[in-house]
């Protein structure tokens, strides 16, 4: 795998000093038939619209970019939640995806399905048709309620290229800091 990704950036850096205009990157495929990501996609942010515990209607969003060179499309996108006392659990009929970011709303995107398996605490999203390259796009969940307990949930964002054998690319934690209010703080501006 190494060898090929070293190889694939010293062939695109010979073509660049040549001055060969280069094509997108052929995908990376292992002699077991695995395809890889050539570029992997990178995970640029996790936001939430409400960071209060115990809210309904809150939305998670996030958003990857997936270079030029990737050499594949993106298909499937795995969120699995890692850290955090509650789990949380989401109305996967109100899941959508879209080009651009959580301020910068852009077309939708076709999802063949969104799935979720409690006892691993991931969620599966399958895009259709897969995302091409050059393509910043935001997943866009809603929890049925925020969490019960505040603290610190880390979601661990894994995306796959097309193929029946493909490798998932671990991109990251989206990291959400959810915040409890104590009573007095709501009545007292000084939190008496």
């Amino acid at each position: 795998m190494r060898v090929a990704v070293i190889l694939g950036i010293a062939i695109a850096m010979v073509a660049g000093i040549q001055g060969y205009t280069l094509k997108p990157s052929p995908a990376v495929q292992l002699q077991d038939g695995t395809v890889y990501f050539v570029q992997p996609p990178r995970l640029v942010e996790a936001v939430t619209t409400y960071k209060e515990v115990y809210v309904w209607g809150a939305t998670y969003y996030f958003t990857l970019n997936l270079p030029e060179n990737a050499g594949e499309p993106l298909q499937r996108v795995t969120i699995n939640q890692r850290e955090g006392v509650d789990y949380v659990r989401f109305d996967l009929k109100n899941t959508s995806a879209f080009e651009g970011t959580s301020s910068h709303e852009g077309q939708k995107l076709g999802l063949k399905d969104a799935t979720s398996d409690g006892k691993t605490q991931t969620t599966t999203l399958v895009f259709d048709p897969p995302v091409p390259p050059g393509r910043s796009i935001t997943i866009a969940l809603k929890p049925r309620q925020n969490p019960s307990v505040s603290g610190v949930y880390l979601f661990g964002v894994t995306a796959f290229p097309p193929g029946e054998k493909s490798h998932g690319q671990f991109l990251g934690f989206g990291r959400l800091t959810f915040y409890s209010h104590s009573f007095n703080s709501i009545f007292s501006p000084f939190g008496w």
